[in-house]
């Protein structure tokens, strides 16, 4: 049988196998991200009871009033509460789609980094609802999770990649992150759909690695994969409880020199059949050290050449490129 373009890996195995396995596991990693850019992980160790908490929170927040939820008020990239319309992610695209059917809670990096320009863009403080204390301690916990698991897979990303395993980790000394909570409420919040509308619009992530805990509904997570090279067109995404989705985003894929596909994804609009679905997504965006140079890896691993970039100059730019005016 064939590998399924969007594989299942068992962290467990990469980490206590042998030689021959971890090589194999390798090998089927590199072979799903020139295809899909997407794969789940399991053995990962993180509680669900954790995840599960963090959405409790948040769902108290999301479903109080708008004059309460109001003064949390961020701007996409920022941090804080984004309400419906203020954010359409198939801008990135240069696809003119209505805005995201969602709202989101939206968190970053919090420790001070050694230049006060970057600082003030890229480490501001968090703004943590007061009318949800645990939040806070959730999502700390939450996120240090997450760093560990994401230095973890950059490590493995380098292997498979077949490089050093700290050809990408080596640059997350002091990286940014955004941690979205995105809550998608059925069509009693949010109204019907217009035309051309989706929870969240067609697009590529920005970053280096996503890690994504996601609920499964008949309006979740569809992957794109080009027919002509052999994809299946918009798919629904294979779905595990108890895995994390990972996909990686354009500045990875710029890194491998488009060796590796950034994965390209949507989420679909409530169901007409199911009009009152309600689904919520944890999703850490990982990125690198901000004044990283991103170049392309050369042939023949790599396959394009881009000009080096800044790793935060490009992130701003698409991140200023999905605000909703």
């Amino acid at each position: 049988m064939s590998e399924p373009r969007i594989p299942t890996i068992d962290l467990r195995r990469w980490t206590e196998g042998d030689p021959e396995t971890r090589a194999a596991i390798a090998r089927t990693l590199d072979a799903a991200l020139q295809s899909a850019g997407f794969f789940l992980v399991t053995g990962h160790g993180v509680d669900p009871a954790l995840r599960a908490g963090i959405r409790e929170a948040a769902r108290t927040f999301f479903r109080m009033p708008v004059d309460v939820k109001e003064p949390y008020t961020a701007k996409v990239g920022g941090r804080g509460w984004l309400g419906p319309g203020a954010e359409a992610n198939g801008y990135s695209e240069g696809t003119e789609t209505p805005p995201d059917l969602k709202e989101s809670l939206t968190f970053a990096t919090h420790d001070p980094f050694d230049d006060p320009v970057v600082n003030a863009e890229w480490y501001a403080p968090n703004v943590w609802p007061a009318e949800v204390p645990e939040l806070r301690t959730l999502c700390e916990e939450y996120l240090a999770r997450m760093g560990e698991l994401e230095n973890q897979l950059l490590d493995l990303l380098g292997v498979a990649l077949g490089l050093e395993h700290d050809f990408f980790s080596r640059h997350m000394d002091h990286p940014t992150y955004g941690f979205n909570i995105n809550w998608y409420p059925g069509t009693e919040v949010m109204g019907d759909p217009a035309p051309g509308q989706f929870r969240i619009g067609p697009h590529t992530d920005f970053g280096t690695v996503t890690i994504l805990d996601r609920q499964a509904g008949k309006g979740g997570l569809q992957v794109y994969t080009d027919p002509a090279d052999g994809g299946g067109g918009w798919e629904d995404a294979p779905f595990d409880p108890d895995a994390f989705t990972i996909n990686i985003g354009d500045l990875m894929a710029r890194w491998t020199g488009d060796r590796w596909r950034s994965g390209r994804h949507r989420v679909l609009p409530p169901p007409a059949d199911a009009p009152a679905e309600e689904l919520m997504s944890l999703v850490y965006f990982g990125e690198c050290t901000p004044g990283t140079l991103v170049e392309s890896v050369p042939a023949p691993v790599g396959r394009v050449a881009y000009e080096p970039v800044d790793s935060h100059v490009y992130l701003r730019e698409k991140l200023d490129s999905i605000t909703v005016d």
